[in-house]
């Protein structure tokens, strides 16, 4: 992990497309700006995590009822 210092109003880039800058701090909370092409999806962790875990139980699912199927 590379862990970066930043003031307000200052940015980093990643991969040349990338621009998280950091647009305000209040304590221990910072609110963080994103610029990404469109077709790069930004989540917050805990929702991509929740993004995961429905794919994989509807394809576990989706598995289980084609398994049943061809078992008849």
């Amino acid at each position: 992990m590379l862990a970066l210092s930043r003031k307000k109003n200052e940015a980093l880039l990643i991969n040349n497309n990338i621009e998280i800058t950091i647009l305000e701090i209040k304590g221990e909370q910072v609110k963080l700006g994103i610029s990404a092409p469109k077709d790069v999806p930004v989540y917050r962790k805990e929702v991509y995590l929740q993004i995961q875990n429905s794919n994989k139980e509807a394809a576990d699912t989706e598995g289980m009822d084609a398994l049943k199927k061809m078992l008849g």
